[in-house]
């Protein structure tokens, strides 16, 4: 019974320090990493699953950057491999994909955003190390993934409540994360409770004072090409804003501050682009989805 409790025990704190983390493993790391999002993206039938989280959420790439931070032995290090590990799993991921992509490497326009996400990880990681002194500073540095998986926990918890058991493995992954890091970084009572309570007051603050949060995406439209006299409106002015942001790429940025549908135009000469614009939780998110309605000529 003893030798079994110490197995359990000692597995965390392997995971999380007791790994020689060398560049050959990080590099190892990321084209793994990057190989079974990849696969879980082009697998059909797992489109709208947990499964499909990995490849559009940040859950999964917490543990995976806190798995790195935590078994290097110095901030700088830690920030350096971090940030490595996400320069080359995150193309990859979108590289991969090209053969089965109908657009092939028109996928890449979806980096963009997790480009942003790979700087952001070098000075990130180097505050992040500091998780391994397992001391009130780790517990402030941990605060907001605690509160990033609470809340996205939640939310999956509200789309497997309307639709189980849709996204029911997304939302037992967040959760275990949360409890996982609460007690293998924390080893004391009171550390532990705030630890807890965190989250808990993160998602009861969503549930009842911000039910629907302002959010917006840049996005190309495919096939459309826009000249400079290109005008978008949204059918619903009430909805949010939108704006071409590059004329030449037909990239559009929309605003949403509320949920529902509505209608975007597009009016460039005589040619009229129509989309159907949906904001709301989604994939366990809140998400703005933009669909080709029908394109118009000579109008």
């Amino acid at each position: 019974m003893t030798k079994q409790k110490f197995k359990l025990t000692a597995l965390p704190d392997k995971l999380f320090g007791g790994i020689r983390m060398t560049w050959l493993k990080v590099i190892l790391f990321a084209v793994i990493t990057a190989l079974v999002t990849a696969a879980l993206m082009v697998t059909p039938g797992l489109l709208n699953t947990s499964f499909r989280q990995m490849g559009t959420t940040l859950e999964a790439w917490v543990l995976f950057a806190i798995i790195i931070m935590t078994n290097c032995k110095k901030p700088l290090e830690s920030a350096l491999k971090t940030f490595v590990f996400f320069l080359i799993s995150q193309p990859l991921i979108y590289l991969f994909q090209v053969p089965f992509y109908e657009g092939g490497f028109q996928i890449f326009v979806y980096y963009r955003y997790w480009f942003f996400w790979t700087l952001a990880t070098f000075p990130m990681a180097f505050v992040g190390w500091y998780l391994t002194k397992k001391n009130w500073l780790s517990l402030l540095i941990l605060s907001p993934m605690l509160v990033l998986l609470a809340v996205s926990g939640l939310q999956y918890v509200k789309i497997a409540v309307s639709d189980f058991p849709r996204m029911l493995l997304a939302a037992i992954f967040c959760f275990g994360q949360i409890l996982l890091y609460t007690f293998v970084f924390f080893k004391d009572l009171p550390k532990r409770l705030v630890s807890l309570a965190i989250p808990v007051v993160a998602c009861v603050a969503i549930q009842f004072f911000a039910p629907f949060e302002r959010i917006g995406i840049s996005m190309p439209l495919s096939d459309v090409h826009l000249s400079e006299n290109a005008v978008a409106a949204l059918a619903d002015e009430d909805f949010g804003t939108v704006t071409i942001s590059d004329y030449e790429n037909a990239y559009i940025y929309i605003e949403s501050i509320k949920s529902g549908t509505t209608t975007l135009t597009i009016k460039d000469g005589d040619k009229v682009y129509e989309y159907t614009v949906t904001a709301g939780y989604q994939d366990g998110a809140n998400r703005i989805t933009v669909e080709p309605k029908k394109e118009t000529s000579d109008r």
